[in-house]
Order: structure tokens, then sequence, then C-alpha cells
């Protein structure tokens, strides 16, 4: 199988990541309304959407399964997600984790004022994936989804054998979140964000992609956990 690429798609808030391969995978649905982003960012690639064969959600808050149901009627991919968090992307819920810092209780009180404007799509789900995780190889990736729970009870990664890794919000890279890269401001359970962080660090991940702010080494990571 050719090595997989890893291309950043930034839908509204959060990024969105296009896994190349032989096949291609998306992680990530993108905040509510933007779709558009998505085409015009495919086709500056290059990439005709229909390529797309699965798209996983690294968890179903609403800034991520916000274009969701778009993305699968434009590309005819298959939807996965965490069995945990499966219930909130089919009936199209706005869900929201609990502060983890003082300035998570600050943002997050300013998002949820905005929660009623915002609307999510219900979308079926075709994959539950289970603690276990899932191989991408049948996708056409060298990649592996990674059960990492902690910012929600249902959050994964993705994995590449490259040693790069997609991590949803595990963490979080720049303003108005966080300065710098660093543990996420938002979370069901910080004692298990870091244990999933553990969990990725034995599995050897080099370079992370968060979904909102720019990659970066593990190593700001590491520093973190001690």
């Amino acid at each position: 199988m050719s090595a997989t690429r890893v291309h950043i798609l930034p839908l509204g808030i959060d990024n969105c990541y296009l896994l190349q391969g032989d096949g291609c995978v998306l992680v990530d649905g993108g905040a509510p309304g933007q779709e558009h982003r998505f085409f015009d960012q495919m086709a500056t690639l290059g990439v005709p959407p229909e390529r797309i064969s699965l798209i996983v959600l690294t968890h179903a808050h609403w800034d991520h399964i916000g274009c969701a149901r778009a993305l699968t009627k434009a590309t005819g991919a298959r939807l996965a997600v965490h069995g945990r968090e499966r219930d909130i992307v089919v009936n199209g819920r706005k869900s929201m984790p609990p502060a983890s810092t003082l300035w998570g209780i600050v943002f997050g009180a300013v998002l949820r004022a905005f929660l009623p404007f915002i609307k999510v799509e219900p979308v079926a789900v075709d994959i539950e994936i289970g603690d276990d995780g899932m191989d991408l190889a049948p996708y056409g990736v060298n990649a592996r989804v990674v059960y990492t729970p902690g910012h929600s009870p249902g959050s994964i990664s993705v994995v590449l054998d490259s040693g790069e890794a997609c991590v949803g919000d595990l963490a979080m890279n720049g303003l108005p979140l966080t300065f710098g890269p660093n543990l996420p401001i938002f979370a069901d359970d910080m004692k298990t964000v870091r244990a999933s962080w553990r969990k990725l660090l034995q599995l050897g991940v080099a370079t992370i992609y968060p979904a909102h702010g720019r990659p970066f080494p593990v190593s700001s990571i590491e520093k973190r956990l001690t």
C-alpha cells in the first residue's frame, strides 16, 4: 500500500483531515454550514469527493458532526463513530462537554449562548466503533482508529503508521482556546484524557493533528503529563 498523506481541511472553527493513500478517509465532519469549504478545498487538492469511502468522527460534539449529513450525501462514504456516541449523531443533538479549566468555563458560556442558533442535521451511522478500535487498511490508508476517551466518552484518535495522529479534541493548539499546544479546556474527565495520551505515547505517535489549531510535535503534550 502506498504511503498515506494528511491534508488539513479547515471547516469553520474545526480542522477536518483528509487521509489520502490508495483510498481516501475523512476524519471529522466539520462545523455546521461549512460544506462549501469542503468542496472548495477538495477541488484545490484535485481529489473528487467521491473518492472518500469512509468518514470517521473523532467524537460527536456539534462542531465535529455539523456537516456530516451533507458530506456523506455528497461522497457516498460510510460514516463511523464510537458506539457510545452514536445516538448523538443519529438524533442531531448539540452536545458539549463540561469545562476543565477556568478559561473553559468562560469560553464555554459564550459558546452555549450561540447553541440555540446552530442547527445540526441528524445522519445515519453505518459503523459503530468499539473500544478495540478499527483498522483503516481496508479503506486504503495506513492507519488505525484507537479508542482515546476523556474529552468525551466515545472519543477516538486516528493513528497513522507514520506516527502522525489525528486526535480530535484530546489536545488543542492556539487562540481562542489555548496559548499553544495543550490539553483540552473541555473534557468529561481529565484523568482519562491523560490516560489516553499515555496510550498514544506507547503507540509511538510523533506528530499531532488537533481539530483546533495547527499540527505540533507530541513533546509539547508529553511535558503536560508530568
